[in-house]
């Protein structure tokens, strides 16, 4: 079976407008006999607390509707390896507590007969939501089909109902579309000369392409002559992702709004690599062309949503609240073998809302603010000076499930490290600059997941370098000795915070659930999501601590700590 973004996050985001609901799929890999290696019951050890994932099994895009979010997802309801995959479905009043229902959509016609694959939603004039998706035909060949809710007046949208004019879009000897590489229909805009547009995911060797195509009434589709954009040496190009954003407010936009004070933002996710990067850019409607901004670069060393475990993400507009929120999947940093052993795999990242920032050449993006809800237990700490060499416990908090928020400041940078010009490469840099290794400014930060004697941690931490006429701050998540099981991955992840250490504090907010640490640094200027596996820092064998292994001081501004309860989830 071909390769795809088959971890859906199909979050729907269907309120007022044009919004969008999204489902999208990741690479997968089929492992075989999985029968005989299905565990009586899942393991429960490092099952979160708030992020959300179902009872057990396979997993891998919101919409809100009549005041209802709602969360399609890819799911195999027969085990924890990829198969047998349908769209699973639940819904939420707030995005952290939901309700699971029936599965919304099985392989059913000869357009999708060998798999419901990606996809999104759009609000057709009338309220009324439709899905685009890609289905696989009985010759194995990946084509775009239509799903319309059998009962508006379900606020659940419970039952879904296919088109007997499958496939609306399919590969043809005369359109020279790759007919094993051609998926994830993105959310649709209504341009204002009356015609809707959407873009599907492609390549032709190794040219990424977001295939175009238009269409009056969402049911005859004209492909484009030429894609909305295309780049060459980037591979496949999955879940793409295309939005406006404001330049002047943090405020979300509607997928169709055009005009002044707008940019635009192209999200792909790399198959070849599994990460998601974007650039910033302008859409030319005449031309019906995206053109990146200067600076913002194609491929894998462009700017990324996430410098960790992130990938087949998707936003979405929520219309009542005016904002865009980023959904994306956190997969498993063990083997095949042990996740299915496990009995579950695949994790949803906590949403994010999302806008451009007041440099205009990034975004920026922050946990949605109705997790704050599981807040409880506050722990607040003086202002405090954190000399080089120390270590600080953040105590009374449940350290295996907690939101901790720290800023530090740098008064004396005379004793930052000289930042090597051919220091380009911020994972790299990260990798041999772990926790461990002893620098002027830096590392400091926080061990999280960690055991009582430091035998298993997982930092998140940066290091200020003297680059050239400017200080460097480079943001690790080291995993290196995150558990004493040898078997997870434990990739350390970087990347450098465009920041001033000199002019600001620096912030770190860690997300802790269990097996989870989502790391926002600079205000969300940079994230890291991390997947750690600790033997011996679980449950109440967890500890949360400060630390600074820079041979300068820095002072804690700011350290406010909270104990999270569980969400309902299923």
């Amino acid at each position: 079976m071909a390769i795809s973004c088959v971890w859906l996050i199909c979050f729907l985001s269907l309120f007022l407008g044009h919004g969008v609901l999204d489902q999208l799929e990741a690479s997968h890999i089929v492992y075989t006999n999985v029968e005989t290696l299905q565990p009586a019951s899942p393991n429960q050890t490092y099952r979160t607390s708030y992020h959300f994932q179902p009872p057990k099994n396979w997993m891998n895009g919101p919409m809100i509707y009549k005041g209802l979010y709602h969360f399609f997802y890819q799911y195999n309801p027969n085990g924890a390896a990829w198969g047998n995959i349908v769209w699973a479905h639940s819904t939420s009043e707030d995005l952290v507590n939901w309700t699971p229902h029936d599965p919304a959509i099985y392989p059913s016609q000869q357009a999708d007969i060998n798999g419901c694959w990606s996809g999104s939603a759009t609000i057709l004039p009338g309220e009324k939501p439709a899905f685009l998706y890609t289905g696989i035909d009985p010759g194995s060949q990946q084509v775009q089909n239509i799903a319309v809710p059998k009962n508006l007046s379900d606020p659940f949208l419970r039952e879904w109902v296919k088109s007997p004019k499958n496939p609306l879009m399919a590969p043809t000897s005369m359109n020279k579309i790759n007919a094993s590489s051609f998926r994830d229909p993105t959310t649709a805009w209504l341009g204002p000369d009356g015609w809707w547009r959407v873009i599907i995911g492609s390549k032709i060797d190794r040219q990424g392409l977001a295939i175009l195509y238009r269409s009056k009434d969402f049911i005859y589709w004209i492909k484009a002559n030429d894609p909305l954009h295309s780049a060459n040496g980037t591979g496949m190009w999955e879940c793409p992702d295309f939005f406006p954003v404001s330049t002047t407010s943090q405020s979300g936009l509607d997928t169709s709004m055009l005009g002044l004070g707008i940019k635009h933002v192209l999200k792909l996710s790399l198959d070849d690599t599994k990460h998601d990067y974007y650039t910033v850019g302008t859409y030319n409607l005449a031309m019906d062309r995206y053109i990146p901004d200067s600076g913002s670069v194609d491929g894998d060393s462009g700017l990324r949503y996430d410098y960790g475990k992130f990938y087949a993400s998707k936003t979405f507009y929520d219309s009542v609240k005016s904002r865009r929120i980023l959904w994306g999947w956190i997969n498993e940093s063990l083997s095949e073998v042990d996740f299915v052993k496990q009995g579950w795999s695949g994790v949803q990242a906590i949403p994010r809302t999302l806008w451009l920032d007041k440099s205009g050449k990034q975004l920026v993006q922050w946990p949605i603010v109705e997790i704050e809800t599981l807040r409880t237990n506050r722990v607040d700490s003086p202002s405090t000076e954190l000399k080089g060499g120390s270590v600080l416990e953040i105590s009374d908090v449940t350290a295996a499930h907690a939101d901790v928020e720290i800023s530090f400041g740098v008064s004396e940078f005379k004793h930052a490290d000289a930042l090597d010009p051919s220091w380009t490469n911020p994972q790299l840099l990260c990798s041999q600059k772990g926790a461990s290794a002893k620098g002027g400014l830096g590392p400091f930060g926080l061990l999280v997941l960690a055991s009582n004697y430091l035998e298993e941690y997982t930092a998140v931490f940066f290091r200020i370098f003297q680059g050239q006429n400017k200080y460097v701050v480079l943001m690790c998540s080291d995993q290196s000795r995150s558990s004493l099981n040898q078997n997870p991955d434990k990739t350390t992840y970087g990347a450098f915070l465009d920041v001033d250490p000199s002019q600001e504090q620096l912030s770190l907010r860690s997300l802790i659930d269990h097996s989870i640490v989502e790391s926002f640094g600079g205000d969300g200027k940079v994230c890291i999501t991390s997947r750690v596996y600790p033997t011996l820092a679980i449950e109440d064998g967890a500890h949360l601590y400060a630390f600074n292994n820079g041979t300068e001081g820095v002072t804690i501004s700011k350290l406010s700590a909270w104990s999270m309860k569980k969400a309902q989830i299923s």
